[in-house]
């Protein structure tokens, strides 16, 4: 009994470290322009808008619309992804609240 008692909590700890994990993604070449988006008005006071960025596919940009998300905690920003150049091509720096 105390063995199953202990495995849940080991499990509970793994699976909150993959979900914490982020994938790198690499691209060969720089992203095209930022495109301008009309933002539309809040649909209410915790909600903060996620501009739209360009995402690597693998073989080609594609582009990711902007959206309003909900705010973890009221008194929290939203700091926007963007893409670094490195020596082995750009990579992608996720966005994260402040």
């Amino acid at each position: 009994m105390r063995i199953a008692f202990l495995a849940v909590p080991a499990f509970l700890l793994l699976s909150a470290t993959a979900m914490a994990q982020s994938t790198v993604v690499i691209a060969p070449a720089a992203p095209p322009p930022v495109r301008e988006e009309i933002v539309p008005s809040a649909p209410s006071i915790d909600v903060q808008w996620q501009p739209g960025h360009w995402s690597w596919n693998g073989t080609q940009y594609v582009w990711v619309s902007g959206v309003y998300v909900a705010r973890p905690r009221p008194q929290v920003a939203w700091v926007p992804g963007h893409w670094d150049q490195s020596p082995a091509g750009w990579t992608w720096v996720d966005g994260y609240w402040q």
